[in-house]
C-alpha cells in the first residue's frame, strides 16, 4: 500500500506520541477530526495503527511486508475457491475430454451415484488414455482416474497458504474442496493455481493492505 504524505505524517505523530487521540492528531496537523477520519480508518484497517476506545491510537510497529504476510496467513480456501466441474464415474473418457475442454479446466472430479468424490481426472490421465487405438467412447472414466484415498483434497476452512503448499508438493493443477458427510466427501468447490494467483493479485491491489 502506498501511503499518502498525510498518512505518513499521522504514523510519525502516533509513533512519537502514542497513545494519542484522533482529536490531538488533528490538532497537530491543523485539520478537523472529520477530515482526518478516513485516513485513520485506512491506517487502522491496514494494520499500521491500533485503536482503543477512550485511549487513542497506537503504532503497531509492523512494516508493509509484515502486514502483507500477516494477511496472507489468514486467507481461507472458501474466499477464493471456484465452482467445481464434476463428472459421473460411468461417463466415457471421450465425454470427459469434451467436458474438460468445454469448461476450460485442468482437472475433473469424479463422483459416484451418491455424488460422493471417488476420484480425479487430470489432463495427463486423459492424454494417456487417448494414446493407442482404443475406442474412448466405450471406456468409463473410473478405469483411468486417480482413486480415493490417493486424491489430495482440501476443505473450505483450510488456510489458502496450506492448500497452495499441497498444489506445489503434489505438482497438480487443482484440488477438490470437499465437505465431509457420513458416507463420504461431497465436492463443494475447486482450488487451482489460477485461484491462488487471483488471490495474490487482489491482495496487491487492495488499498487496505
Amino acid at each position: 500500500m502506498d501511503l499518502t504524505k498525510r498518512q505518513q505524517q499521522i504514523i510519525e505523530i502516533v509513533k512519537e506520541n502514542g497513545p494519542i487521540t484522533g482529536e490531538n492528531i488533528a490538532e497537530q496537523l491543523s485539520l478537523t477530526r472529520a477530515t482526518l477520519r478516513p485516513d485513520l480508518a485506512i491506517l487502522t484497517m491496514a494494520g499500521y495503527l491500533d485503536a482503543r476506545p477512550r485511549v487513542g491510537y497506537f503504532y503497531t510497529g509492523k512494516t508493509g511486508s509484515e502486514l502483507l504476510t500477516e494477511r496472507l496467513r489468514k486467507l481461507t480456501v472458501q474466499e477464493f475457491q471456484s465452482i467445481p466441474v464434476v463428472v459421473h464415474e460411468n461417463v466415457s473418457v471421450y465425454d470427459a475430454i469434451c467436458t474438460m475442454f468445454l469448461e476450460d479446466v485442468g482437472t475433473l472430479f469424479v463422483v459416484n451415484e451418491y455424488s460422493h468424490l471417488i476420484g480425479v481426472l487430470s489432463r495427463k490421465d486423459l492424454l494417456r488414455a487417448s494414446i493407442g487405438n482404443q475406442d474412448l467412447r466405450t471406456i468409463p472414466v473410473h478405469i483411468i482416474m486417480t482413486r480415493m484415498p490417493n486424491v489430495t483434497l482440501c476443505f473450505k476452512e483450510d488456510l489458502l497458504i496450506e492448500a497452495s503448499q499441497k498444489l506445489i508438493e503434489k505438482q497438480i493443477d487443482g484440488l477438490p474442496v470437499v465437505k465431509e458427510t457420513e458416507d463420504g466427501y461431497e465436492v463443494v468447490g475447486r482450488l487451482t493455481k489460477t485461484n491462488v494467483t487471483k488471490a495474490l493479485v487482489e491482495m496487491g491491489r487492495d488499498e487496505r493492505i
